[in-house]
């Protein structure tokens, strides 16, 4: 049979764990809500290569399906296309302001059903406040208003980053060019 004190040890633990999960607790003992220690919303612009306008591009389709055109994205949703890129990043979402640096990756359409793509990128920035690089990777459903990928590493001002980038479709003009306005949220910053 349970002595009385280790009855009353129980029952302050039982307590404790239900005023845990209270907002009567205090919130130091609550999980911690993370902040970032370092944010940017920076915009990369597309331009992919369609046999007419060299000058221009930032973008070409390396890779596509057996049979498909290189100068034109395949159908059902672009499966199999690999596309390289080396993007202007700017501070706004105006194509002609002054890039503060480059997105340089490369984009595979991955799925026939559902119009996506794997993403795999860097932003390579020198500027003034940024000096350095950050490492993205993951899926892009890009039919999401928004959508979140990995930020898995960086150097200069950007070493060892972790965190998460939020992207989002600002504009797009046909299969040719496209606006990303891209919300970075670093976690871990040294």
């Amino acid at each position: 049979m349970a002595s009385k004190s280790s009855t009353t040890i129980l029952c302050i633990f039982l307590l404790f764990l239900c005023l845990s999960g209270s907002s009567a607790f205090p919130n130091w003992w609550r999980k911690k809500q993370y902040q970032p220690c370092k944010r940017l919303v920076l915009y990369f612009h597309d331009i992919i290569y369609n046999g007419k306008n060299a000058k221009n591009a930032t973008a070409a389709i390396i890779g596509e399906p057996a049979g498909a055109n290189k100068l034109i994205l395949a159908g059902q949703n672009h499966f199999g296309n690999l596309v390289a890129f080396d993007d202007p990043i700017t501070i706004d979402n105006n194509l002609h302001s002054p890039p503060v640096g480059r997105a340089q990756g490369f984009y595979l359409y991955d799925r026939k059903d559902i119009f996506t793509a794997w993403v795999a990128f860097t932003f390579v920035l020198n500027t003034t406040d940024y000096q350095g690089t950050i490492n993205f990777a993951g899926a892009d459903p890009l039919m999401e208003k928004t959508r979140d990928i990995s930020v898995i590493g960086g150097t200069g001002d950007f070493f060892m980053a972790r965190g998460v980038a939020t992207l989002m479709t600002d504009a797009f003009e046909g299969e040719v060019y496209f606006r990303l306005q891209v919300d970075i949220k670093l976690y871990e910053c040294w």
